[in-house]
């Protein structure tokens, strides 16, 4: 059975915050206006996308962020809710692509596409430790 197997178009996950001033572009370090901040907005994309496909995984398997394709088109200030979604589009293999979009109470303020990539965790954190060795020997 494939890692993606119970994964179809379709499928949403959707995820909501309260923009508070830790979630501000000054406090994130990504500019000095004090509004939701891409990094974080970003970070709800990622989450979305999650609450979409995570349940459905085998045992032993999660999805990583590989690609992100967005725009921040609106601010939202301190105090307001953001609601993020992200809905699958397509399923190729072990990659799963979504739409991404946020809104506030107000505004469309976010959309884009988010690709993830299913990885088996016992192969993937072979691979890294696999990495740190031999930058260690080299370095």
């Amino acid at each position: 059975m494939s890692s993606t197997a119970a994964i179809g178009v379709g499928l949403k996950g959707s995820i909501e915050l309260v923009v508070g001033e830790e979630h501000t572009a000054p406090r994130i370090g990504s500019g000095l206006v004090h509004v939701l901040a891409t990094p974080v907005m970003i970070n709800l994309f990622e989450a979305a996308a999650l609450a979409a496909i995570e349940h459905l995984l085998p045992p032993g398997h999660q999805s990583l962020g590989t690609h992100l394709d967005i725009s921040h088109i609106a601010a939202t200030p301190v105090g307001m809710r953001v609601v993020a979604e992200a809905e699958v589009t397509k399923v190729e293999g072990r990659l799963v692509t979504f739409h991404v979009s946020a809104r506030d109470a107000r505004d469309l303020i976010g959309e884009g596409t988010h690709e993830r990539m299913v990885v088996n965790l016992e192969r993937f954190d072979k691979r890294v430790q696999e990495k740190i060795e031999a930058v260690a020997k080299s370095g």
